[in-house]
């Protein structure tokens, strides 16, 4: 099944806003979509919490305000709290969606293998024969 991007509708209902200005919302979806396109393509279906939650921040606070006074009313939010981008936490997100990323290994070792040398070791000895004086043995 192809991702279907969320309407102005769901975004509204996402920031907790009786009325969305139908357009900006529609422009903003379609951009937070082309920019999770650039971490994952195709977007699995439910990348839909990652494109809202990249509008939501650029429809709330597309300046990037971080501190706002107005008479006596002050609001301060945290920096980078505006704007379109993705997180880390979002990017992470995508590629776990899709099942990508995360830790992994490799084992080269062949199924037939065992734990024995596949060649003989010689040390310059025979079977039984003392160690020479001199060179470095007891």
């Amino acid at each position: 099944m192809a991702f279907v991007p969320p309407t102005a509708e769901k975004l509204g209902l996402y920031l907790g806003l009786d009325e969305v200005d139908a357009g900006r919302a529609d422009l903003l979806i379609e951009q937070a979509v082309n920019l999770c396109l650039t971490v994952v393509k195709p977007l699995p279906d439910e990348a839909t919490a990652v494109v809202l939650s990249a509008a939501g921040r650029a429809y709330i606070n597309p300046q990037q305000v971080t501190y706002e006074t107005i008479g006596p009313q002050s609001v301060q939010r945290p920096a980078g709290s505006g704007g379109l981008y993705l997180t880390k936490a979002d990017k992470a997100a995508l590629k776990a969606l899709a099942g990508r990323g995360g830790a992994f290994t490799v084992d080269p070792t062949p199924d037939d293998a065992t734990a024995s040398p596949t060649w003989p070791v010689f040390d310059g000895r025979f079977p039984g024969e003392p160690y020479e004086p001199g060179w470095g043995y007891p």
